[in-house]
């Protein structure tokens, strides 16, 4: 999955849409009856209880034509190991999906098994959509513990990660050899390295080679640095849980390569941002550095034609802690009104520990969670998920933990910082004044 998603409204607007359609399906569970409409199993409702019998249940995902025909083949396999359960395919693109989504929930009739995206979770989760998947027959031994964990909110399990990432450093060391500058050393350098490396491969370089690209667009950067210092962008509550200085050092920090060169100017910088992985500096070999998802390490070296390095972030070493984490790629969620919830709960079971699967799967919905797959279908994995995969092996050790699901209206802060990281680097707004507009704009979009 690519984490530069490409919406098909604005944030905001989708956000309203949801919570109106969330609320219509939350009156119409309410009326169906005391317990939401989820099977009792002490009632006279065989349809809605037994699953001994040939059952049907639906599955939910986007993605593309290649993901739908494998996900048949992933479904073709479970029926012929499963013949009393009927998977129904119900998928569309990622434009139209969440839309879909809402409109099927509002009507009372919710996919059994929901595919949930990280800021979207909790959005469903509290509306009562979602069944706690810590009530349920699904084996999670041999998923990290921290990755198990980032399904959780409100005190229970809505959702287990299909796959993971992370947010890393890409490089490339023919740009740093060409610069004569060494790849530095990413268990101990630090945000100061960072600027001074980066400003230093600029000035070795031929004109139009910088040493990194601004990572001032993406949450995940900022996210990592809170937690180096033992903060959070988003508590357990859902609440902001970043200072001022920490955003206001966030931002400056791009200022400061912006200022000594390691970086683009701010015109160039905002291109670049809408260029993605393949037109990023990495991906034209103009650049020695930039901070992208490890998934998307096969596109930006196939566009670039030359082998590229993962490294951690700066700052693992220096602070309070170790910021990064394991993302999930996406969520199996199983709907509250499931009328099989033991042949839903079967079926993710498969999806996330089956080898057969996995070896269909391979890294299409992340790098797989189940560690034990993940080995096992590594043989057949592309060259740079290979490299991904042995990175976050090697990064597990360092691994503290995995941020909170991000609170109701968490999708609008892609936007907003995207907007105000514009201005500046454009220096329309001091880095401190940028940190407070980031955490009241911030903080009305999530309610606190």
């Amino acid at each position: 999955m690519n984490t530069s998603i490409h919406r098909s409204r604005r944030p905001g607007a989708r956000r309203a849409a949801l919570a109106a359609a969330l609320t219509v399906g939350a009156l119409a569970l309410t009326a169906c009856g005391g317990d939401g409409g989820v099977a009792n199993p002490g009632g006279d409702d065989e349809s809605s209880s037994a699953e001994s019998g040939p059952v049907q249940i639906r599955f939910s995902w986007w993605g593309s034509d290649t993901r739908h025909q494998t996900t048949q083949q992933i479904i073709d396999l479970f029926e012929e190991q499963n013949p009393d359960i009927t998977v129904v395919a119900d998928y569309t693109d990622w434009g139209g999906y969440w839309d879909k989504l809402a409109t099927s929930v509002a009507a009372g009739d919710a996919p059994d098994v929901i595919t949930q995206e990280e800021r979207y979770l909790a959005d469903y989760a509290s509306r009562g959509v979602l069944a706690d998947l810590g009530e349920l027959d699904i084996d999670t031994s041999s998923i990290d513990e921290s990755v198990v964990g980032s399904g959780e909110t409100g005190g229970a399990l809505y959702g287990i990660p299909t796959g993971v990432n992370a947010y890393a450093v890409l490089a490339d060391p023919q740009v740093f050899a060409d610069a004569g500058v060494e790849v530095p050393d990413d268990a101990t350098w630090t945000w100061e390295d960072y600027v001074e490396v980066s400003n230093a491969v600029t000035a070795g370089s031929t004109d139009g080679i910088y040493g990194t690209q601004d990572y001032g667009f993406n949450e995940a950067g900022l996210s990592i640095l809170a937690r180096q210092r033992g903060e959070a962008l988003y508590t357990p509550e859902g609440e902001l849980g970043v200072s001022a200085e920490t955003v206001a050092d966030f931002f400056q920090l791009s200022l400061d390569l912006q200022a000594g060169g390691g970086q683009p100017d701010a015109a160039r910088s905002v291109e670049l941002e809408g260029a993605g992985p393949e037109g990023s500096l990495l991906g034209t070999n103009q650049g020695a550095m930039g901070m992208w998802w490890t998934n998307q390490l096969g596109a930006i070296s196939t566009a670039s034609g030359r082998d590229l390095e993962l490294l951690r972030l700066p700052g693992e070493s220096e602070g309070e802690r170790t910021g990064m984490y394991f993302k999930p790629a996406m969520y199996y969620s199983v709907a509250k009104t499931s009328e099989h919830p033991e042949a839903a709960a079967k079926f993710v079971d498969f999806l996330l520990n089956d080898p057969e699967a996995g070896a269909l799967m391979l890294s299409d919905r992340g790098l797989p969670a189940n560690t034990e797959v993940r080995a096992a279908v590594k043989d057949s994995l592309s060259p740079a998920d290979k490299q991904a995969a042995d990175f976050l092996e090697a990064l597990g050790a360092d691994v503290v933990d995995g941020p909170p699901v991000p609170p109701q209206g968490a999708g609008d802060v892609v936007e907003i910082l995207k907007r105000i990281n514009t201005e500046v680097l454009f220096e329309q707004k001091s880095p401190q004044d940028a940190a407070t507009q980031f955490l009241d704009e911030v903080g009305a979009a999530i309610g606190q």
